[in-house]
């Protein structure tokens, strides 16, 4: 079945595209996530657990292997604890389900729910071991210290910083107040506090800032090895990759999917009569032609140097055949230095509940696109 509509259209001017030049990443990028909206926030997220969370594991296992051995140390240095020998030994317990636990999740709300707990655990152990009776600090308050410090670089969102640090402030003043610390101690205690949660904000700060700018650096380098630098449209290895995920999900759901195998009519003349700053100009303008007739959920893709395919799930032949039309025709709009352009353009169609991979359909829209050129060009053919 062929379709030879021609139809002259308003001209446009086109610019040739300019010369590459390299690229750096834009510093002026703001590094805080409030920036980022929607999914590109859900990315950051997953992203911070994919890199905090061996992390965190890593400083639960390092977090109940120090609590026994400051309650081992404890008693053989002379400063045992009041507390029963059975009730220092349920918070060891309960972290070691905590590191089991943090070896398997890897979600971000999972992540930080489980850095609280094993935060406040921590701080139940060392309360406990510091139940001395003394009116001195307890020996074991400069590990009160050193739990902020070794967990500021692992929390993922500025809240659970805050609470964070909030526990590992305030979680040493039952031991403190029930052994009647005495004023200088306390004195000490909260300026050596202070000191630490400072420490902690440069720190996170610092590392906050860091993970920003590497995720948005790794997000730019992945899109970059997926579209083609001249068109931005995906590279035919990324558009097949996509489209079969599409293509299946639309088989699941019994839904038609088509696509468009569009090839430029005597490009090659524009290339040898005009030069290749001409042939770019005309593929740089075929492709905003391509994404202006594109919804949200298509699929557009250069395949070859001037071939270019469209995927459109959830739309049937004559929805195809439609918008093969209109792209047809406003191709039309943009000038060639020997005339307009035109498109010649193969249609290919998966119904609903048949099942038909990519490359086969890419296949069957390839020779509708060639037999259109047979037939004379700038028309539409159906597989």
């Amino acid at each position: 079945m062929a379709l030879d509509l021609h139809e002259q259209g308003a001209e446009i001017r086109l610019q040739s595209p300019p010369m590459t030049q390299p690229r750096t990443i834009d510093r002026s990028i703001s590094r805080s996530t409030r920036h980022l909206r929607g999914d590109d926030q859900q990315q950051y997220q997953d992203y911070l657990a994919g890199c905090v969370g061996p992390s965190i594991h890593a400083l639960n296992t390092l977090a109940v292997c120090g609590a026994v051995v400051i309650a081992v140390t404890g008693t053989l240095a002379g400063h045992p604890s009041l507390a029963p020998a059975w009730l220092q030994a349920l918070p060891l317990v309960a972290m070691l389900g905590v590191v089991a636990a943090t070896k398997r999740v890897r979600q971000p709300d999972g992540l930080r729910l489980l850095g609280l707990v094993a935060v406040t655990l921590l701080e139940v152990v060392i309360n406990l071991q510091g139940l001395t009776g003394k009116p001195d600090l307890p020996w074991v308050w400069p590990g009160a210290l050193l739990v902020p410090a070794a967990s500021a670089m692992v929390w993922l969102g500025s809240w659970d910083f805050a609470l964070g640090m909030l526990l590992c402030a305030l979680g040493p003043l039952p031991m403190l107040i029930w052994n009647g610390t005495d004023g200088p101690h306390l004195l000490q205690y909260s300026v050596y506090m202070a000191v630490t949660m400072a420490l902690c904000v440069v720190l996170r700060t610092f590392l906050a800032e860091m993970l920003m700018e590497q995720f948005r650096l790794e997000r730019q380098l992945r899109k970059k090895a997926a579209t083609d630098d001249l068109s931005g449209l995906l590279l035919r290895n990324r558009f097949l990759e996509l489209a079969a995920d599409a293509i299946d999900e639309a088989h699941v759901r019994r839904r038609p999917t088509c696509l468009l195998y569009l090839d430029v009519d005597h490009f090659k003349a524009i290339n040898d009569d005009h030069g290749h700053a001409a042939g770019d100009a005309a593929l740089v303008a075929l492709a905003a032609a391509l994404r202006a007739q594109g919804r949200p959920k298509d699929l557009i893709g250069r395949v070859g140097g001037e071939e270019f395919a469209m995927l459109l799930p959830g739309a049937g032949v004559e929805q195809a055949l439609e918008r093969a039309e209109r792209l047809r025709l406003a191709v039309h709009d943009i000038p060639r230095p020997d005339g307009r352009l035109s498109v010649s353009i193969g249609v290919a169609a998966c119904a609903p509940g048949a099942y038909l991979g990519v490359e086969a359909l890419l296949a069957r829209a390839d020779q509708a696109m060639r037999h259109a050129k047979r037939e004379g060009r700038d028309r539409i053919v159906i597989a």
